[in-house]
C-alpha cells in the first residue's frame, strides 16, 4: 500500500467495497426484521471484485496490518459506507428509530454484525488504539455516535496519502545525488545494523547519526529507508509538543503513518539543547519501528542506540566529490583552483554538489574554445557558500589592499610572502605529501603580527586576504570575551568552527587583551582566566586556517602561546625613506594636488596609519574651501592628528610647509 496505485486496483478496490456496502445493508434488512429488497447476492460480486484486485484490497490489508477481527473489520467498514453510501447510511439511522439522529451507534453494530464483542471499543482494541474511529460517547459508549477517522476513510478508498493533522510536520527526507565515499561507507554500516533478518529476535536501535553535515545525515537516513523499501520523513526536535497528552497523540498518528504508508522517521535535531533533546528523548523511547535522529552532537537516549558519525568530508574526500559532480571535463579544467578549494573550505556534500551543479556549465568547456574557462566562479561560489556561519559571529572586512599599498622592510614583505605561499600550497603539502597523516595538530598558520599602531598590521592582513581571494574577518573581543565561567571558550569555540568551515582569515586587533599571560592562580578567577588562555593555545595550534593576532605589546603575550606561532611579523615605525614612500602612494590619482614637498612630509614621524587620517583630514578641508589639496591643508590636518595622541609637533617637523 505504500506504492502508487495502479488503475485497475483502484477500480476493483472500489467494486469490492461496493459489494461490502450491499452485504451490510442486508444484515441491516435482517436485522430490522423487514423484508429484503430484490438485490443480487452480494457475495459473488466480493469474490470476483477479490480476483479483479490479484492483490489485498485497502480493507483487507488495514484489517490484517493492525489485527482486526472480523466484527472489527466490519464495523470499520460500517462507518465508511455511512460516509459513502447514502442508502446504507439511511438504513442505519432507520434501524435506530425515526427520532434518531443520522449516525451510527455501537448498539446498532452489536445487534446486526456477525461475532460481534464488546471489547472492539475498548481503548486497547486497535479500532481505539489506532485512533480508525472516533467515539462520541456523550450518552454513553453504546449509544454514542462512531465516526470513521478521515486517514482511514480515504485509506479504504484506496488513497494513500499523509494525514492532514501531521503534514505541517513532516516532510520527505531528500537525497543527494552522490555520496562522499565515508558517508557511503556509512550508509552501508547503518543498513547492516538495521537488517531485517537480524531484527527478528531484537527491537530495532534508534540510529543516532552525529556530526556537522546535517544534508549527508538525511540522505543516509533517506537512502537506507530506500533501499528496504521505505520512505522516510524528517520531524524537527522543536515540532515535538512538550505536552505529555499532545506528544501522546503525535506518537499514535505517527505510527499509523509508519504503518499505512511504509515509512521511517528521521528525526533532526538542528540546535542540540535540553529542550530539544528532552523532546526527542520522550518520542523516541515510545516511538518504535525504524527511527534515526541526526543532530550535531549525540543527544542522550534511554531508548537502545547505535551511534554514526556524519561529518563534512574532509579534503581528499571533498576534492573527489569536486570531480564526480563536476564531471570529467570540468574538473579536468578546474583542477588548480579545485584543489585549493577542497583544501580551503569545508563544505558539506550538499553545498559542494549545488555549487558544481550550477558551475558546470562554466568550467566544462569544450578544450579548443575561444577563452579558457574562468575559475573565479568556484572559488567565489565557496566562499559565499561558507561564510554565513561566520557572518553572524565577526565582522567581515572588505579587503581590497594589493601588495603595493604596502610599505615595510622586504624582510618583513618575504615574510608575508612566505605566508601566502603557505596558504597556497596548503592541499599539496597536508594532503598530497602527508603532513595531515600525521596529526592535526600545527598544521595551523597562527601568526603574530606585532608593532606599534599604525604600522600597517591590519592592512598586511587586507593585502593577505585579498592576494588569496580569502574573506577576513575581525573577531569583536567584547562580542567574545564574557565574565561568566566557561562562556568565552564556548564563543570562541563557535568563531573557529565557523571559521574552519569558510577557511577565512581570522584577525584578532590587540591580542593581548585576550592572550594575556597566564598568571598564578590564586583564586578561582585567576584559575578560569587560566584555562581560557590554555584553551586558547591548544585551538589556535589546531586551527587549519589562518588566524592573525595583532599587539602593540608583543612582551604582553604568553611565552607559551609564541612557541605556538607559525610566523611572528614585527611592523617597525617608519623611517624616513619609508614615510616618504607612504606619503608619495597615500592620494589617490583622482585627488588635486598643488605643491605637495614630499620631502618635507616625510620628516613628520607618523606611522602609515597617521599619514592616512591626515591626508583624508587634509582632503576634507581642501574639499570645504574648493581648492586643491596643499601644504596648508597638511599642516592644519597634522596638528589635528597629533592633537589626538597629545603630543604637538615640533616646529623642525614642520618647518616650511607653509
Amino acid at each position: 500500500m505504500n506504492a502508487p496505485l495502479a488503475q485497475d486496483w483502484t477500480v476493483a478496490n472500489q467494486q469490492l467495497l461496493v459489494a461490502e456496502f450491499a452485504r451490510l445493508k442486508q444484515r441491516l434488512h435482517t436485522a430490522s426484521g423487514k423484508a429484503v429488497p430484490n438485490q443480487p447476492d452480494p457475495l459473488p460480486a466480493i469474490a470476483n471484485a477479490r480476483h479483479a484486485l490479484r492483490s489485498e484490497s485497502a480493507i483487507d490489508w488495514l484489517s490484517s496490518a493492525f489485527g482486526l477481527s472480523t466484527f472489527e473489520r466490519d464495523l470499520l467498514l460500517l462507518c465508511a459506507g455511512f460516509e459513502m453510501d447514502g442508502e446504507l447510511a439511511r438504513l442505519c439511522t432507520l434501524g435506530q428509530g425515526k427520532d434518531y439522529r443520522p449516525a451510527i451507534s455501537f448498539s446498532l453494530a452489536l445487534s446486526t454484525l456477525d461475532d460481534p464483542h464488546w471489547s472492539a471499543l475498548t481503548p486497547q482494541r486497535p479500532l481505539r488504539r489506532w485512533r480508525l474511529i472516533e467515539v462520541d460517547d456523550s450518552n454513553g459508549l453504546a449509544a454514542g455516535r462512531l465516526r470513521i477517522d478521515e486517514r482511514a476513510l480515504h485509506f479504504i478508498g484506496g488513497i494513500n496519502e499523509l494525514d492532514g493533522r501531521l503534514a505541517h510536520l513532516l516532510r520527505p527526507a531528500r537525497t543527494l545525488p552522490l555520496q562522499a565515499a565515508d558517508h557511503a561507507s556509512t550508509t552501508r554500516a547503518v543498513l547492516a545494523a538495521v537488517n531485517p533478518e537480524n531484527q527478528a529476535k531484537t527491537a530495532i536501535p534508534v540510529i543516532v547519526l552525529e556530526g556537522d553535515d546535517p544534508a549527508a545525515q538525511e540522505d543516509i537516513a533517506a537512502r537506507l529507508a530506500d533501499t528496504l523499501g521505505l520512505q522516510c520523513l524528517r520531524l524537527h526536535a522543536e515540532d515535538i509538543p512538550h505536552g505529555a497528552e499532545e506528544r501522546s497523540a503525535l506518537i499514535t498518528l505517527w505510527q499509523r503513518e509508519a504503518t499505512l504508508l511504509g515509512a521511517a522517521l528521521l528525526v533532526v535535531i538542528a540546535d542540540p539543547g535540553p529542550a530539544a533533546s528532552d523532546a526527542a528523548q520522550a518520542l523516541l523511547e515510545r516511538v518504535g519501528g525504524l527511527c534515526l535522529v541526526a543532530s550535531p552532537t549525540a543527544p542522550a537516549l534511554t531508548a537502545p542506540s547505535l551511534r554514526f558519525a556524519v561529518n563534512k568530508p574532509d579534503s581528499s574526500e571533498r576534492r573527489q566529490l569536486w570531480i564526480d559532480a563536476l564531471g570529467s571535463t570540468g574538473a579536468a579544467r578546474a583542477v588548480p583552483e579545485l584543489e585549493r578549494a577542497a583544501s580551503h573550505f569545508r563544505l558539506g556534500s550538499q553545498s559542494v554538489q549545488s555549487i558544481a551543479h550550477a558551475l558546470r556549465g562554466t568550467l566544462a568547456m569544450p578544450a579548443d574554445g575561444a577563452r579558457t574557462a574562468s575559475l573565479t566562479p568556484l572559488w567565489d561560489s565557496c566562499r559565499q557558500a561558507s561564510r554565513g556561519g561566520l557572518d553572524k559571529l565577526a565582522q567581515r572586512l572588505d579587503a581590497k589592499a594589493a601588495w603595493e599599498s604596502l610599505v615595510l622592510p622586504e624582510a618583513q614583505l618575504a615574510m608575508l610572502r612566505q605566508i601566502a605561499a603557505h596558504l597556497r600550497q596548503r592541499f599539496k603539502v597536508q594532503e598530497e605529501w602527508g603532513f595531515a597523516a600525521q596529526g592535526n595538530r600545527g598544521l595551523g598558520l597562527a601568526t603574530l603580527f606585532a608593532g606599534e599602531s599604525g604600522t600597517g598590521k591590519t592592512l598586511a592582513a587586507e593585502v593577505l586576504a585579498h592576494t588569496l581571494q580569502l574573506d577576513l574577518y575581525r573577531i569583536d573581543l567584547s562580542a567574545v570575551v564574557s565574565k561568566y565561567i566557561g562562556e568565552t571558550e564556548k564563543n570562541l569555540r563557535k568563531v573557529f568552527d565557523a571559521a574552519e568551515d569558510c577557511g577565512a582569515i581570522l584577525l584578532f586587533d590587540e591580542a593581548d587583551a585576550l592572550f594575556g599571560k597566564r598568571t598564578e592562580a590564586k583564586d578561582s578567577h585567576d584559575r578560569y582566566a587560566n584555562i581560557e588562555v590554555s584553551y586558547l593555545l591548544q585551538r589556535m595550534e589546531a586551527y587549519h586556517g589562518l588566524a592573525i593576532l595583532t599587539t602593540n605589546l608583543k612582551s604582553s603575550l604568553d611565552p607559551a602561546f609564541l612557541r605556538r606561532l607559525r610566523f611572528i611579523v614585527h611592523f617597525p615605525f617608519p623611517d624616513q625613506a619609508q614615510r616618504l614612500a607612504l606619503w608619495q602612494r597615500v592620494f589617490p590619482a583622482a585627488t588635486p594636488t598643488r605643491g605637495l614637498d614630499f620631502d618635507k612630509l616625510s620628516r613628520l614621524s607618523m606611522t602609515g596609519g597617521s599619514i592616512r587620517n591626515i591626508a583624508l583630514n587634509a582632503a576634507f578641508l581642501a574639499a570645504d574651501d574648493g581648492e586643491p589639496v596643499m601644504m596648508r591643508h597638511l599642516l592644519q590636518a597634522s596638528h589635528a592628528e597629533a592633537s589626538k595622541r597629545e603630543r604637538p609637533l615640533a616646529d623642525a617637523e614642520t618647518r616650511g610647509w607653509a
